[in-house]
């Protein structure tokens, strides 16, 4: 298992890579191809009204979070490709430039 940490405007977004052999989570929905490398993270975007208040760099917004959607790589380097554009995105969809996000990969014993 590997987690995939961005950082930007003092805020984070983790997200969890899981490796040939591990059980990635499983709920109603989830899609179950059967690929060595699974990503889920967390995804989220900006609102008007409701959402959760969150602060990032000097603004305040209210974010709303999705379900989080298990995808499915058949290489480890095709899947942190896709689990730090998917971290960068997150943080663009909040006005915070991709280029600013600090992306980290870890071991849970390592984090």
């Amino acid at each position: 298992m590997l987690l995939v940490h961005g950082t930007a405007g003092g805020t984070g977004l983790t997200g969890t890579l899981y490796e040939p052999g591990e059980d990635p989570p499983s709920y109603r929905g989830a899609p179950d191809d059967g690929s060595p490398y699974v990503w889920v993270c967390d995804s989220f975007y900006e609102v008007e009204s409701g959402g959760q208040v969150q602060t990032v760099g000097d603004r305040e917004l209210r974010v709303a979070f999705e379900s989080p959607m298990p995808r499915g790589f058949e290489s480890r380097d095709a899947a942190l490709a896709a689990a730090e554009e998917h971290v960068r995105t997150q943080f663009a969809r909040l006005g915070v430039v991709g280029s600013s996000v600090d992306v980290t990969v870890a071991r849970p014993e390592d984090a």
